[in-house]
């Protein structure tokens, strides 16, 4: 954790051959709010806004995607909470229950307000998490969410050999597919550090985005081993571990407020480019009562706009992939 509050402070080719590369059925090629949606005819000729200021599959002028991270019981033994760090040579005997109110209470109270709302949100989730958890695994499945893969265990994906994050995503792969049925085609790094090599071994294992990039407020490609994979940009401003894991003065008014703000600008800007507007909540954090009611009036405030919707990350990916005007970005050198 406190390597988590340091580091806070501190051409595109997507049409059927890609489909095919990435093993991608052209009916499960989009999928939309309610689960998968046919890119019709009209749609696709007027692709990233060149026609009708189609830059999002219905029309939107804003698309909003949630994340709902699923990670509580995979931490490490000496995994920080928010308690003064305990001396060494003891047990820390509190900090466990703080993670365990996260699959106790937080996922199924955020479960009931995406239901409440109509809206799905992919879910990265820590493979031993949900093999802990299986049962809300699976229900996060079941109700139309995303299953992403966020790593076996909680361990840094930078300090791993090739050999060792390579056999690392191929076991949360098996994992999440044999609790939840989804097969991760997704990811999002511990804390969103890579090694060297992530991109091109998520790539080889089928993956088609990742979240780790903070560069844009739209999704982007960037080129791996020389193919298109695609970037769905994730957030630290509106991110509940940002603004209440470490030692902030943040209500969740005060982040209900920031989230309008934040909505307003982008809303406004999109009406000439598309443009995304992330959120991110944690299990034990998100979930809480105050945050899941800030969240519950911001989902309201933004549905009372009539050119919102709310996508999936995998959604917002094919969606990328398949727009010629999707922004490239110089490959990643390290």
């Amino acid at each position: 954790m406190n390597q988590r509050r340091q580091f806070l402070k501190t051409s595109l080719q997507a049409g059927g051959a890609f489909i095919a590369g990435v093993g991608l059925s052209q009916s499960a090629f989009s999928m939309g709010v309610s689960g998968l949606v046919t890119l019709d005819d009209k749609t696709q000729t007027s692709v990233g806004g060149s026609m009708n200021n189609r830059f999002w599959p219905n029309g939107e002028q804003l698309v909003i995607s949630i994340s709902m991270q699923f990670e509580a019981g995979a931490q490490d033994k000496n995994a920080e909470g928010p308690f003064p760090p305990m001396e060494q040579g003891y047990p820390d005997t509190i900090t466990p229950s703080w993670y365990d109110y996260g699959m106790n209470e937080g996922i199924p109270r955020l479960l009931r307000l995406w239901r409440k709302h109509h809206i799905q949100v992919t879910s990265h989730m820590v493979g031993r998490a949900a093999e802990l958890h299986p049962q809300l695994a699976k229900q996060v499945a079941d109700e139309g969410h995303e299953i992403a893969g966020h790593g076996q265990t909680w361990t840094p994906q930078f300090s791993m050999s090739p050999a060792q994050e390579r056999a690392s995503y191929i076991e949360s792969i098996n994992t999440l597919e044999k609790i939840t049925g989804q097969r991760p085609i997704g990811f999002n790094a511990f804390w969103m550090r890579h090694s060297t090599q992530t991109l091109n071994i998520l790539q080889d294992l089928g993956f088609i985005y990742h979240i780790d990039d903070l560069s844009r407020d739209e999704p982007s490609i960037t080129p791996v081993q020389g193919k298109p994979f695609a970037v769905v940009p994730y957030t630290l401003r509106n991110n509940d571990i940002g603004r209440f894991g470490g030692n902030t003065a943040m209500t969740a008014a005060d982040f209900l407020q920031e989230l309008k703000d934040e909505f307003d600008m982008l809303y406004q800007e999109g009406v000439s480019q598309r443009r995304m507007m992330s959120i991110s909540v944690h299990d034990r954090i998100g979930g809480t009562p105050g945050l899941a009611n800030a969240l519950d009036k911001f989902i309201q405030y933004a549905k009372e706009h009539s050119k919102v919707g709310f996508m999936r990350k995998d959604a917002i990916a094919k969606w990328a992939l398949a727009q010629k005007d999707t922004p490239t970005n110089p490959a990643r050198t390290f």
